[in-house]
């Protein structure tokens, strides 16, 4: 069954998205408003595995494929790469449309999320939107010095040819997240570049003025 895009904005109607491209910032801005507000914060990361979980190999391919070490994970094509990255988003999507119908019943939610901007134009207004984005040329080096991505980092490490690993992740990386990153900058929706220069509360006040919750 397919929902038209009316269909959906109602129902997602009480959702505030703060998306973009990786380091962006979207999580630090998620939290510090769901913290002033006292706004629920509804991470897609942090639902994949349940998610997974109820998935199926028939339905969800991308979600169910298994790896058995870095080097296998590493080692596809940049191409292959992209498209199971790709993959998953759109097949963690349903779940997701589903969990945020559920929880915005009652009240406001604060979707912490990557979506582009062409999922947004389909679940809701612009108004509800918040693209947080950052330059992707190096990200494979910014997830290795985040406290909150050592996993990520001790993976990739473990690959045999650590250097090999980090390039293929990078260029899929930067691929997959270039275009995006300068659509959204000549796009008219509202978006923030990281600033290190910008306090934390600059910015969360920044998106606060634009999604109406000042």
């Amino acid at each position: 069954m397919i929902f038209q895009d009316n269909i959906l904005k109602e129902y997602l109607r009480n959702v505030y998205f703060i998306t973009g491209t990786p380091c962006g910032g979207k999580s630090t801005v998620s939290r510090a408003l769901g913290k002033k507000h006292g706004i629920p914060v509804y991470d897609i990361d942090e639902r994949f595995s349940f998610h997974q979980s109820i998935s199926d190999s028939e339905h969800q391919p991308n979600m169910n494929k298994g790896f058995k070490d870095a080097d296998e994970f590493f080692g596809r094509s940049v191409e292959e790469y992209k498209a199971w990255l790709m993959g998953i988003m759109d097949e963690q999507l349903g779940f997701i449309i589903l969990d945020l119908i559920k929880l915005s019943q009652n009240g406001p939610v604060i979707c912490d999320c990557h979506l582009t901007m062409e999922q947004i134009e389909r679940l809701s207004k612009s108004s509800r939107a918040a693209f947080m984005i950052s330059d992707p040329t190096d990200l494979v080096e910014t997830y290795c010095n985040r406290p909150d991505h050592q996993d990520f980092s001790n993976y990739i490490h473990s690959a045999t040819d650590y250097e090999k690993a980090k390039k293929t992740c990078t260029q899929t990386l930067y691929e997959l997240n270039m275009s995006k990153y300068n659509d959204i900058k000549n796009s008219d929706y509202f978006w923030l570049e990281r600033d290190p220069s910008r306090s934390v509360d600059e910015t969360v006040a920044l998106v606060e003025k634009h999604l109406g919750l000042a």
